[in-house]
C-alpha cells in the first residue's frame, strides 16, 4: 500500500477546507490502496522519515513552512525519486525558495474578491492524463481562482482557466490551473482548485485529485 504524507502547516492564511480535504483524501485511500498520514510538524521533513513515503502532498500550506534542514531533506527526497503534489495554496508557499517555486510550477499572486468564490469555466487541453481523463472539454465549477506568477514554462498544462467566464483573472489567455511535470528526479502534480469545503464533495474534483495521486505514484 502506498504511503502519502499530507502536509498542512500554515504560516499565513489558513483554509477552513483543510480538514475536509484530509478526510476526503483518507476516504479515497480506502478504496484506492493508499494511506494518508497528516502532519503540521516541519521536523517530519528529515531524510529518515521522508523515505517512508511514496508521495508528499502539500494541502493548502501557506508561506514559510519549512526550515533550512527541512528544505534540504525535501529536495533530497525529490532528487532520489520522491514525488510531490500540491493542492490550492500549495502555490502560496515558500516564496523565498526558488527551487520550490519551480517544483510546484508557479506562485500564487492574487485572486478575485467580492466574492472571492465564483463560477468559472475551465478548458481541458489534455485528457490523456489520469487527472483529466474523466472530464469533458470544458469544466464549469465554483471555487476561488488563483492568478499566478513565475510560471514554470517547462511544465505540462492539463487545464487552462477561461478568463472570459469570470471577472478578476490577470494571466490572460495563458492561465494554467492544473498541471504536471517531472522535476529534478520526481513526479509533480498541482491543481489550483480546493479552496472550498464543497470542492471535496464534487465527484469530478475527487476524481481529479485521485488522478493526480495516481500519476505521482506512477500508476
Amino acid at each position: 500500500m502506498a504511503q502519502i504524507l499530507v502536509y498542512t502547516k500554515t504560516m499565513g492564511y489558513r483554509h477552513k477546507s483543510i480538514e475536509k480535504g484530509v478526510s476526503t483524501l483518507k476516504n479515497l485511500g480506502l478504496t484506492n490502496n493508499f494511506s494518508i498520514v497528516q502532519t503540521e510538524d516541519s521536523l517530519q521533513f528529515n531524510d529518515a522519515n521522508l523515505k517512508k513515503y511514496d508521495l508528499v502532498l502539500f494541502l493548502s500550506t501557506t508561506l514559510d513552512v519549512l526550515g533550512p534542514d527541512g528544505e534540504k531533506a525535501f529536495k533530497t527526497y525529490i532528487n532520489n525519486g520522491g514525488n510531490y503534489m500540491g493542492i490550492h495554496a500549495a502555490s502560496d508557499t515558500e516564496y523565498d525558495w526558488p527551487w520550490y517555486g519551480k517544483l510546484v510550477g508557479a506562485y500564487f499572486t492574487s485572486h478575485p474578491n467580492n466574492p472571492n468564490v465564483r463560477e468559472a469555466k475551465m478548458n481541458v487541453v489534455d485528457k490523456k492524463h489520469p487527472a483529466t481523463a474523466h472530464l469533458k472539454d470544458s469544466w464549469v465549477r465554483t471555487d476561488e481562482w488563483y492568478n499566478y506568477k513565475l510560471v514554470n514554462t517547462e511544465m505540462q498544462v492539463l487545464i487552462f482557466l477561461d478568463e472570459s467566464s469570470y471577472e478578476g483573472g490577470t494571466n490572460g489567455d495563458n492561465h494554467p490551473i492544473a498541471w504536471y511535470h517531472e522535476f529534478d528526479g520526481g513526479r509533480v502534480f498541482y491543481t489550483g482548485g480546493g479552496h472550498t469545503e464543497e470542492s471535496y464533495d464534487e465527484p469530478d474534483f475527487q476524481k481529479h485529485l485521485l488522478g493526480g495521486i495516481n500519476y505521482c505514484l506512477g500508476r
